[in-house]
């Protein structure tokens, strides 16, 4: 019988941590994305609100031209006012099905909820490359957050491509949800750093 060979034990840390950082990058990404999303939101929201106060001003005001304004004054300002109410009532419902107000909540607590995924697994990779705790431990850290990551992605709300280009012009990165080692090096903490640059007194 052949002797089997032991672990390799540093294998199998580097691969679990190419893990952690690659899932790591994925939730930076989402947060921001949602982040964005919210922002969208509250500028429809905006819009919405400029729009309804804008057309309820204006078919007021048709309205008392078309009760003591001249005849032909009157009749233009009715049919105007009878036009801008529709226009009106078709925001009111479009604001009554699609609330932007509700979606940019949604993503603002999914963003908030994300944030502290992101930030666990931060920490997960400090204690990895630090040694603190053991891999087993990692591991079990690890499943924990994916199953948390999984329950909170099940309740989000969708974002758009316009989000996610938001995100990655925010965090100054491609559109891809493969990074290199370079563009997770940019959100990570100096010692955290897989390529780190040499110091003078290391040339």
């Amino acid at each position: 019988m052949e002797p089997t060979s032991p672990p390799n034990v540093h294998e199998d840390v580097r691969i679990l941590e190419a893990q952690l950082r690659e899932c790591f990058g994925r939730v930076v990404y989402s947060h921001k994305s949602h982040e964005k999303a919210a922002d969208h939101c509250l500028t429809r929201l905006q819009r919405v609100k400029f729009w309804q106060i804008l057309l309820s001003a204006i078919t007021t005001g048709g309205l008392i031209v078309a009760v003591f304004g001249d005849t032909t004054t009157s009749r233009f300002a009715a049919m105007l006012s009878a036009f801008l109410s529709t226009a009106l009532l078709a925001l009111n419902t479009y604001t009554k099905d699609v609330d932007p107000g509700t979606s940019a909540q949604r993503h603002k607590e999914t963003a908030a909820r994300l944030w502290s995924i992101r930030e666990s697994y931060l920490s997960l990779l400090t204690d990895l490359r630090s040694r603190a705790i053991g891999v087993q431990t990692i591991r079990d850290t690890r499943d924990s957050l994916q199953k948390e990551l999984s329950a909170i992605y099940e309740s989000a709300p969708r974002t758009t491509s316009d989000s996610y280009v938001d995100a990655s012009t925010a965090l100054q990165q491609r559109e891809e949800l493969t990074f290199s080692d370079e563009e997770i090096d940019t959100f990570l903490p100096g010692e955290l750093r897989k390529l780190r640059r040499a110091t003078p007194n290391e040339r």
